[in-house]
């Protein structure tokens, strides 16, 4: 069994209160979720309206696999108008 995580701090556009913040975030996180069957939440920077900082693992067999879903999550949020990533941080 192997297990990846990946830590992602993202800088948010056009956001001027936590309201807006947390329906991007919240908007993108179900989305991925759906879309990668990855375990996901908004981990720090909560009362921070223009960053958020997300966390996510998978679990499979193949330690490819693993970084193959990691690097298109990565691909998915960095398409997202809205936001923009500013640091990433992968452990597998």
């Amino acid at each position: 069994m192997n297990i990846s995580s990946a830590i992602v701090k993202l800088r948010l556009f056009e956001v001027s209160s936590l309201k807006e913040k947390r329906q991007i975030v919240k908007s993108l996180i179900e989305r991925l979720r759906n879309r990668y069957n990855i375990s996901i939440s908004e981990i720090d920077s909560l009362e921070m309206y223009n960053f958020a900082i997300i966390g996510f693992a998978c679990v499979s067999n193949d330690r490819k696999l693993n970084h193959q879903t990691i690097d298109s999550v990565i691909e998915f949020i960095d398409g997202d108008y809205r936001v923009e990533i500013v640091e990433i941080d992968i452990e597998s």
